[in-house]
């Protein structure tokens, strides 16, 4: 039964809103370096880090039992949420990726059917892999299908109260087709329960940035923006339940809000400019940074080699004290009797 990991970004809070016995989160006002999210995200599903992560608010739960999705959620442009459960505070909040963790999943579960879907739908970013692509293949992911999602039958518009939020206000719509994207996908999945109850892990991974988007248009201290903010907790908290509910409670529901990320996301990339610049990157000849999985590789390398010196003495030991009379008739044709005849 896979784990649910809800993960909203609230300004500088990490919150937590459901988590199945097997996980073991501490009640307590420990920050959590921003940076360090996706390695709480990882070991809560039992993958492991390269770097320790020495934070009180995670225990060590159930070894035997780990959760098998993981919902994070980033929600821009607030400092707090008023979620239920436990919350941290966010020390450095910069731009994280689960990349790491989807990587995992693919390595260790190739071969089954895990759910990988990565979505940001105000910047049209959408990453989907294995089921994923036959689940969600009907989930609105550009601008224009979002908004035409939110004026069909079965849009979230017939049952959300809007109060001061207006159907003819671009920014108000792309808030609200933002909690569309929660519902659908929530939606999409409860026609494919079988894929919550196989043994491989889900993970999802969503980037709300409409709130923002509202406290730029209306301001933060406008009943537009208020009203928003508490129609995106109950959506949020709806979904979060939903999930929980649909991974048969083995599901960690996590919340982190974030005003502004301290930097722009970058991620590390190589240009062939460079290489005539790597010449002079050590000038003092410093020894490269020490790999985790050295001593991994180097076991390997080390009794393969063993082994196949060892296999080559015993058969050349064996070729030269083979004995020709039990071998084929070219080499019985040296035999004395033969020579003598």
């Amino acid at each position: 039964s896979p784990f649910c990991l809800f993960l909203g970004v609230c300004g500088g809070e990490f919150s937590i809103l459901r988590a199945p016995q097997s996980v073991a989160f501490r009640d307590g006002s420990w920050p959590i370096p921003g940076e360090r999210i996706p390695d709480v995200a990882a070991l809560t599903m039992g993958f492991s880090v390269e770097e320790d992560l020495p934070w009180p608010g995670l225990g060590v739960g159930d070894l035997f039992h780990r959760p098998q999705a993981t919902v994070l959620v980033t929600v821009k442009g607030v400092d707090k949420l008023p979620v239920k459960g436990f919350s941290y505070p966010i020390e450095n909040a910069v731009p994280f990726s689960l990349d790491s963790v989807a990587n995992a999943i693919h390595t260790l579960f190739s071969e089954e059917t895990p759910v990988v879907l990565q979505l940001a739908p105000s910047e049209e970013r959408v990453y989907m892999v294995g089921k994923a692509n036959a689940v969600f293949e009907d989930l609105s992911v550009t601008l224009r299908q979002l908004r035409n999602r939110l004026f069909q039958d079965s849009s979230i518009l017939s049952s959300l109260p809007l109060n001061s939020l207006s159907r003819n206000n671009e920014v108000d719509l792309l808030f609200l087709s933002e909690l569309q994207v929660l519902h659908d996908i929530a939606s999409l999945l409860s026609r494919h329960k079988h894929l919550a109850k196989d043994h491989s892990p889900d993970l999802y991974s969503l980037e709300l940035s409409g709130l923002e988007e509202v406290g730029k248009r209306y301001g933060e201290d406008s009943q537009q923006f208020k009203d928003a903010s508490q129609i995106l907790v109950d959506s949020l908290q709806k979904f979060a339940d939903e999930m929980f509910n649909l991974y048969g409670g083995n599901a960690v529901v996590e919340v982190v809000a974030v005003k502004e990320f301290n930097s722009p996301l970058s991620r590390k990339t190589r240009s062939i400019l460079q290489a005539s610049q790597s010449k002079n990157e050590n000038p003092y000849n410093l020894a490269y940074p020490y790999n985790y999985d050295y001593s991994v590789i180097f076991n390997i390398v080390l009794w393969m080699m063993i082994g196949l010196a060892l296999a080559v003495i015993v058969i050349s030991y064996n070729l030269w004290n083979m004995d020709p009379g039990y071998d084929s008739i070219i080499y019985r044709m040296t035999n004395q009797k033969i020579r003598m005849d």
